[in-house]
C-alpha cells in the first residue's frame, strides 16, 4: 500500500510523492491517520541543503491525527483516539527519559542522544508530512486530545513550537515580573514571547526584521517590537527599558543575520549570516547574573557556513564578557513531554490559544510552494499547517 508524502529531493526541492505506508513494527507502536502536520523552521535547514540530509527523507516532525491501528502491547490508546506526538521520539525508560530529558533519549537513535520524526541524523523514523505515521513507544509518545476537531490548529502546535517557545523561557529561568529580550519572531520566537506573557513577564522585547512578525508579537504577546534593520537592537532595547534586561532568549540559531551587514533587499540573504551574532547581543543586553535560554538550533557542522570555523560548529562567542557578567545559559532542544500536557490543558480551558501564529492551512499537495515561501521568509508567512 502507498500513500502521499513530502519527500526531500535535494537543495531547495521537495515533492509530494507516493511512498510506502507505515506498518506496526513493535507491540508498542500505533499508526495514525494524519489530520494536521506542520512545516517547521528547522525543516528549512534540510530544505536549503544545510545538513547531511539525503534525498528521499520524508519530512515532518510536528504531527497529529487519529489512531487507526494499535499494537498488542499498547495499553492506554485505542482506535479512534485523537493524539498529538511530540517531535521527540523517546523510549520512556532510559536515564534521560526518566529524568524528563526526552529530547536526549539514548535508546531510540543509537550513537546519538535524541530521536525525531523525519529529520536527518535523528533516527529511522519517517516524517508525518504524509497521510499516515507510525508512533513508536506510543503509550509514552502520544498525547491524548479531546475528541472532535476543536482547537485543531492550537493542538497541532503542541508537537513542537509552543513547547519549544516555553522551553526557551524555562532555559532562561524566566520568573513573573522579570523583563526579557527574545531574539527572533518566527514561530518559536513568537511562542517564546507568548509564553513569557502567560508567565507574567513585566516587559517583553521581540527582535526581528519582518514587520508582520513584529506586529504579531505586539498584538498577541504585548511585546515591544525591535526591528534590527533600524539600528543596533541592543541599544534599542537598553533605551526602551532603561538598561539591561533580566533574561534573554535566542529563538534564531545559527542562521542569524548580522544587523551590521547591508540589506541588499527585503529578501532573506544567507550572505548576511553571522552565526554568533545573536548570542553576543544577548550577552550584551542581559544584566549581570542574568540567564540566557537558547532553544535556537546550533549544529556541530554546517556545509553552508560563512567561514571555516562556523562550518565546524565553532563560533566566536564573547565568552569573556559572559564570564565577567556571571551569566548562566541553558541550551538544547525541547523536551516536549515536560510541557505538552499542561499546555494542552491551558488550551482546553481557554487560558492559552497559540493558533494566532498560524498563517496558512493548506492541502499536502501545496507543500512545495509553501516551503519556497516560508524559506524566503515572505511577509505574512509565519506558520504553515498541512492536511492530507
Amino acid at each position: 500500500m502507498s500513500m502521499r508524502a513530502v519527500v526531500y529531493k535535494g537543495p531547495k526541492e521537495v515533492a509530494v510523492e507516493e511512498v510506502e505506508e507505515p506498518e506496526l513494527q513493535h507491540p508498542n507502536d500505533v499508526l495514525i491517520d494524519i489530520t494536521t502536520s506542520c512545516i517547521c523552521g528547522s525543516d528549512l535547514h534540510m530544505y536549503e541543503g544545510r545538513t547531511a540530509a539525503e534525498e528521499g527523507i520524508v519530512f515532518g516532525h510536528e504531527n497529529m491525527g487519529v489512531v487507526t491501528e494499535v499494537g498488542d502491547g499498547v495499553s492506554t490508546l485505542e482506535e479512534g483516539d485523537r493524539v498529538v506526538a511530540p517531535f521527540n521520539v523517546a523510549c520512556g525508560f532510559c536515564q534521560n527519559c526518566e529524568n524528563g530529558y526526552t529530547g536526549f533519549c539514548t535508546n531510540v537513535n543509537p550513537g546519538f542522544a535524541g530521536g525525531a520524526y523525519g529529520y536527518v541524523a535523528m533516527g529511522p523514523y519517517k516524517g508525518g508530512q504524509a497521510e499516515k505515521l507510525r508512533i513508536p513507544y506510543a503509550d509514552f509518545n502520544a498525547l491524548k486530545l479531546p475528541e472532535g476537531d476543536e482547537h485543531e490548529d492550537a493542538f497541532a502546535l503542541l508537537a513542537d513550537i509552543f513547547p519549544t517557545g516555553w522551553h526557551g523561557t524555562e532555559l532562561a529561568n524566566l520568573r513573573p515580573g522579570e523583563s526579557v529580550a527574545i531574539f527572533g519572531a518566527g514561530p518559536v520566537g513568537l511562542m517564546a514571547a507568548y509564553s513569557a506573557k502567560i508567565k507574567g513577564a513585566s516587559e517583553i522585547y521581540s527582535v526581528d526584521r519582518v514587520p508582520s512578525r513584529l506586529e504579531l508579537a505586539e498584538e498577541h504577546c504585548d511585546a515591544t517590537a525591535i526591528n534590527f534593520e533600524e539600528g543596533d537592537p541592543v541599544e534599542q532595547i537598553k533605551d526602551a527599558h532603561g538598561g539591561e534586561v533580566d533574561k534573554g532568549v535566542d529563538a534564531v540559531g545559527y542562521q542569524a543575520i548580522d544587523p551590521e551587514t547591508d540589506p541588499g533587499s527585503d529578501a532573506y540573504d544567507p550572505a548576511r549570516e553571522n552565526p554568533a551574532v545573536v548570542l553576543n547581543q544577548l550577552i550584551q543586553v542581559v544584566r549581570p547574573t542574568g540567564q540566557l535560554g537558547i532553544p535556537g538550533l546550533y549544529v556541530p557542522s554546517d556545509p553552508g557556513a560563512p567561514d571555516e570555523m562556523a562550518a565546524q560548529g565553532r563560533l566566536g562567542i564573547d565568552f569573556g564578557k559572559l564570564f565577567e557578567k556571571g551569566q548562566k545559559l541553558g541550551t538544547g532542544q525541547c523536551n516536549v513531554k515536560s510541557y505538552n500536557r499542561e499546555l494542552r490543558d491551558l488550551i482546553i480551558q481557554g487560558r492559552a490559544d497559540p493558533s494566532w501564529v498560524v498563517s496558512h492551512r493548506v492541502n499536502l499537495d501545496e507543500a512545495p510552494e509553501m516551503y519556497e515561501a516560508f524559506d524566503k521568509r515572505e511577509e505574512g508567512v509565519t506558520k504553515v499547517l498541512l492536511e492530507p
